[in-house]
């Protein structure tokens, strides 16, 4: 780290614009602060449509086993390289399947990953560290150049805050709608929905602490003074709700409780709360039934539901690691790729598994012994070879035998000489 350290502190670095993606990602709309209707992290994070979306799409990227493979006789094969250790172990505290859960979350929360290259004292790159994304920021030089200012982070070795190249950082980012370089976290999009259902939870928390009992009024005769009216109020409030909800209540004076009925707005709670969610679902582009809101659409397969999640919502930001991956070591150069395995996502039940390899060994696809690796048995004597039935000809050898006078002059010449035989 302190090779880099002290050579770029220029004073023309200056910030990128990024249109307040910085500042406002949190905020539902803009001058919401002002009127006190701003959330903060914990708030938005705290909505269960948001939360099971980020964490459901991380831990499915953090489950897909990350390959270097290398294309051998037009086949990707997995290697490994001493060059690249840590394909196997990223860094000292934490395993390869939370490293990836890590990037997904910061990139979904924050809009921008920052892997941070740690080298040793000779300047080989040794680990791979998820840098704290509010920790960081984009720089520009005069000259055009991109730079990075990371703060104190003891994970990283980091004691002081320094400026690094951009080739010490790997960027991932996406909704980049003000800047190239800043990227917009989806909840940006959803604020207002998580707002209105974190607002419902409350409301409803607070009501079924009432025992599921809306507000009432106390009445009585005449006029009564404030201090009179506060009081009364007070010591009902004090000892006939909340908790002490359901005692008897002995009342003088003629006064009298008249309880309010709940709106039929409000009865639509639970409708306004699944819209919330459905929302915050579109955003993060998760089906809803994979958080339990709504069930599969009716007909459909749970396969082809997995593949529709895959495609529609993982694609993108595992396409993304692969991408950013390669082009920080330039392993495209070197011969290699890396590649998320997907088959750990994409498991079908058992018969359909059976038939899809079945299929591909008799349809001269796959070795018997290849399939049998697939389903987790042992492989057999004689099983590495690709079979094919007799009774199969090419399409040139069929054109060649119809371009005849006569096609099947052989087999009637056969049929013949059997007849003849019999005739004997």
């Amino acid at each position: 780290m302190g090779l880099f350290s002290n050579i770029f502190r220029q004073k023309s670095l200056t910030p990128v614009q990024g249109g307040g993606g910085w500042t406002r990602i949190f905020e539902p709309f803009m001058g919401a602060w002002q009127q006190n209707i701003e959330l903060n992290k914990e708030d938005l994070l705290s909505f269960h449509a948001v939360f099971a979306c980020i964490s459901i799409v991380s831990k499915d990227i953090g489950k897909l086993p990350l390959e270097l493979r290398k294309k051998e006789n037009g086949v990707w094969v997995k290697v490994t390289d001493e060059q690249f250790p840590f394909f196997e172990k990223p860094n000292h505290f934490q395993t390869m399947q939370q490293f990836l859960e890590f990037w997904a979350i910061s990139k979904h929360t924050r809009g921008n990953t920052y892997v941070l290259k740690l080298r040793n004292a000779f300047g080989k790159i040794e680990q791979l560290i998820v840098l704290n994304a509010d920790n960081v920021t984009p720089l520009i030089s005069e000259a055009g150049g991109i730079f990075y200012k990371i703060g104190i982070d003891r994970l990283a070795g980091q004691s002081e805050s320094v400026i690094l190249p951009a080739s010490e950082i790997i960027h991932d980012r996406w909704n980049c709608l003000y800047h190239p370089l800043v990227g917009i976290s989806p909840i940006v999009a959803c604020g207002l929905s998580a707002s209105q259902g974190v607002a419902i939870q409350k409301f409803s928390a607070k009501f079924f602490q009432n025992s599921g009992r809306p507000g009432g009024i106390l009445t009585a005769p005449g006029k009564i003074d404030e201090a009179d009216a506060a009081k009364i109020k007070s010591g009902w409030e004090e000892n006939y709700s909340g908790a002490n909800v359901g005692k008897t209540a002995v009342i003088g004076g003629d006064v009298r409780y008249i309880a309010l009925s709940m709106p039929a707005a409000d009865a639509q709670m639970i409708e306004q709360h699944k819209w919330s969610a459905e929302i915050c679902c579109s955003v993060f582009n998760v089906p809803s039934w994979k958080v339990g809101i709504g069930n599969i659409p009716q007909g459909q397969k749970v396969e082809d539901m997995e593949r529709i999640y895959l495609n529609s919502c993982l694609q993108s930001p595992i396409e993304a690691i692969e991408n950013c991956l390669d082009d920080a070591f330039g392993l495209k150069k070197l011969g290699y790729e890396v590649f998320m395995d997907l088959s750990t996502l994409l498991r079908m039940d058992a018969m359909s598994q059976m038939n899809y390899y079945v299929a591909g060994v008799k349809g001269s696809l796959l070795t018997p012994n290849e399939g049998r690796l697939a389903l987790n048995f042992k492989p057999l004597a004689g099983g590495d070879s690709i079979y094919i039935q007799q009774q199969n000809y090419s399409l040139e050898a069929i054109s060649k035998r119809d371009a005849k006078d006569d096609p099947f002059a052989g087999s009637s010449a056969k049929k013949g000489d059997d007849d003849g035989a019999d005739g004997k």
